[in-house]
């Protein structure tokens, strides 16, 4: 049975998953109407993925007998000022979450909560990855510069990568 203070933590971090859902999606289509399809692409499966993150949050509340709540959500961004600008926001963001899911943790191991605990490593160890790609994604985009050359093989890559991942 999960206690109030961690049901309510558990509560809010699904709010941030479906809001990191929500503004990937939001990348992504603004990405596709500026003809980066391979970071549309890149960012439709990230969104995908957040809001699977979000599911995974919600089935465990539930089976410990809490209660999940399904979030309304502020509307992202719509516009964004260019593809270095989409990447530095993304670092940024998932830098945030990660420092949400430290504090579920955190209030975890101050409630003995070694269930939920454990349940959150897979979050920890995601977010680890997670920030990994994002600055790998900014260090590849440093070198390119303002290249168009560049960012069309940078675009081409992330669709590679994104039809690699999805088993085309």
């Amino acid at each position: 049975m999960l206690s109030k203070k961690i049901e309510s933590a558990l509560n809010g971090q699904i709010a941030i998953e479906a809001m990191s859902s929500q503004f990937y999606l939001a990348m992504a289509s603004w990405a596709e109407t500026e003809g980066l399809n391979g970071t549309a692409a890149f960012l439709y499966r990230h969104s995908d993925e957040e809001r699977m993150h979000m599911l995974k949050l919600i089935r465990f509340v539930n089976e410990r007998g809490g209660k999940a709540i399904v979030p309304a959500l502020k509307q992202p961004p719509r516009v964004f000022k260019d593809i270095n600008h989409i990447f530095n926001e993304l670092f940024k963001h998932e830098a945030h979450v990660t420092a949400e899911i430290n504090k579920v943790v955190d209030s975890c191991l101050k409630e003995k909560d070694y269930t939920t605990h454990n349940f959150m490593q897979w979050y920890v160890s995601e977010q680890i990855e997670e920030e990994t790609l994002a600055r790998t994604l900014l260090d590849k985009l440093a070198l390119i510069g303002s290249d168009k050359g560049g960012l069309y093989l940078f675009d081409r890559d992330l669709e590679n990568l994104t039809a690699s991942e999805n088993g085309r």
